[in-house]
């Protein structure tokens, strides 16, 4: 009975924030921790929580598609999972072959384009991943509506590292100049080039930090970040809604922070027509009660 009400009472809870939410981010990343701990709680070993998280994973994939998301990261593996004990990275590692396939063969990944990316150090990973991430890009590099990229040995300190290394190579070697770096050149290097900037980072398991998780495009955009306690293999789309109504409120907040600065910029202008130009340009809009240039007195006759 208890269950029932409270599958009854998400169902609710789903459709409110559904009608709350006006949009969707282009780009969610997300951390999918606690599968260790979701195992631990219910008497289970390390293995079974990384397998019910990759379901969770194949939920949220479909969520994506459903809501218009045009681009899902997830961290799947990191540089410091190589430091687990032998028999997990093991178990990991098999465990990524194997939904990499799976993913590449998948109906729906086909009938909603999803175009499968894996970003990091790949040449660390045993051969049997190397070759179902090749299969898996491969099967799917024709597909534009979606993309799932799947961080793999992946480290934002050791990917700019990389980068750093490239670019000073090529500038020793006289094959790039100095003055010629920019954005462009950087993110052409990082691995599997350039994706969108982040626009929301979600964390599962109750920890609040990024843990080291695309440095590049989630800091430089400032992107909106949502920790929730339910581990990954309990993530529901619940707390997927609430994640995006997090970012939307993050946006709105921006969006009034912009609009803000525009009317301080027009108000020190004091020339309303000119005020106006300044606006448009910015792509801002002011309340129609709001007032472009304050009035003054004329001056005494």
């Amino acid at each position: 009975m208890r269950d029932w009400i409270t599958r009854g009472f998400r169902a609710i809870y789903e459709r409110v924030l559904r009608r709350e939410i006006s949009g969707a981010p282009s780009h969610v990343a997300i951390i999918q921790d606690g599968n260790r701990r979701y195992a631990q709680e219910h008497g289970a070993e390390a293995k079974d929580g990384h397998e019910a998280g990759a379901e969770t994973t194949e939920r949220v994939l479909e969520w994506c598609a459903q809501l218009g998301i045009e681009e899902l990261t997830i961290y799947a593996f990191s540089t410091e999972n190589f430091d687990r004990p032998a028999e997990e990275r093991e178990h990991l590692f098999d465990l990524l072959a194997e939904k990499l396939y799976e993913f590449a063969d998948s109906d729906r990944v086909h009938e909603d384009k999803v175009n499968i990316r894996v970003l990091g150090q790949t040449n660390r990973m045993p051969e049997r991943v190397q070759k179902a991430i090749d299969y898996a890009q491969r099967h799917t590099a024709g597909y534009d509506s979606l993309t799932l990229n799947v961080a793999i040995a992946y480290g934002g300190r050791a990917a700019l590292l990389d980068v750093t290394r490239d670019v000073a190579a090529d500038v020793d070697a006289g094959a790039l100049e100095p003055e010629s770096v920019d954005v462009e050149t950087i993110e052409s290097r990082l691995y599997h080039g350039a994706m969108r900037e982040v626009d929301l980072i979600v964390r599962t398991g109750g920890d609040e930090r990024t843990s080291n998780f695309l440095p590049w495009y989630a800091n430089g955009n400032e992107a909106a970040v949502f920790f929730c306690t339910p581990y990954w293999p309990e993530f529901s789309k619940v707390d997927f809604l609430r994640a995006i109504r997090t970012y939307e409120a993050r946006e709105a907040s921006w969006r009034q922070t912009r609009a803000q600065r525009a009317l301080a910029l027009v108000r020190a202008l004091g020339d309303e027509v000119q005020g106006r130009r300044v606006l448009d340009r910015l792509g801002e809009t002011l309340p129609d009660d709001e007032p472009v240039a304050e009035e003054t007195d004329s001056p005494a006759d």
